[in-house]
């Protein structure tokens, strides 16, 4: 059996186009933020399957509900600061991570998975695959998701 990749002397690499892409809803309501952000981070790049590649997209798709009831651990709600700085002198911006959770709760999620994937356009990618939504409801019952306990 020469077309055997396990007896072969050559390492399997995953192809993209051959790797199978699942999609997964994940419950936030009440979940870790950094607890919650790395398992996400793991589910899409890929990183669970025997079959992970780092420089293919090998990870599946993932629905996030219920963003805006997530939980910091300790003061963090009160203490944690979001810096962004927009270009222009004195554009520095600040932001509490209660503040952001109100207006945009989005953001906090997708803030802490993009800071635990690869920086570059790899991870970019990857990150188009996490559809995360404040509330119960989702648009992606087209595609089947299945209930994915973290």
């Amino acid at each position: 059996m020469p077309n055997n990749p396990l007896r072969s002397n050559k390492s399997f690499m995953a192809k993209e186009p051959e790797v199978e892409k699942k999609w997964y809803v994940v419950d936030a309501a009440d979940k870790i933020v950094g607890r919650l952000a790395s398992a996400l981070a793991m589910k899409l790049r890929g990183k669970d399957k025997p079959i992970f590649t780092p420089h293919n997209d090998v990870g599946d798709f993932i629905v996030v509900v219920n963003a805006a009831k997530v939980r910091f651990t300790g003061r963090k709600l009160e203490q944690k600061v979001y810096r962004h700085y927009t270009g222009y002198i004195g554009g520095l911006k600040e932001v509490l991570a209660k503040n952001l959770l109100e207006k945009k709760p989005r953001e906090v999620l997708a803030h802490a998975v993009r800071g635990m994937l690869p920086k570059n356009s790899l991870g970019r990618r990857q990150l188009k695959k996490l559809k995360i939504y404040p509330g119960p409801e989702h648009p992606h019952g087209a595609q089947k998701p299945e209930r994915l306990e973290l």
